[in-house]
């Protein structure tokens, strides 16, 4: 009996040393997840405003010379 009271003791410290790794891990990838969303927002900025500019260099061409 008591060997198996030793051994559930020991599994329930491997879960709970689980939990507390997963527990980081979880912290470090919601850190990373807004980081890499602001830097997507960033691009998705850039994007437009390059938009922007090539919808205003278009309408600069003389007549006939857009691809529409």
């Amino acid at each position: 009996m008591e060997q198996k009271l030793e051994a559930l003791a020991g599994k329930v410290e491997q879960v709970a040393a689980l939990v507390d790794r997963l527990q980081s891990e979880n912290v470090a990838l919601a850190a990373r997840l807004t980081q890499v969303e602001a830097e997507r927002d960033a691009l998705r900025q850039n994007v437009e405003f390059a938009r922007l500019r090539v919808e205003a260099l278009m309408r600069q061409l003389p007549e006939g010379t857009q691809n529409d």
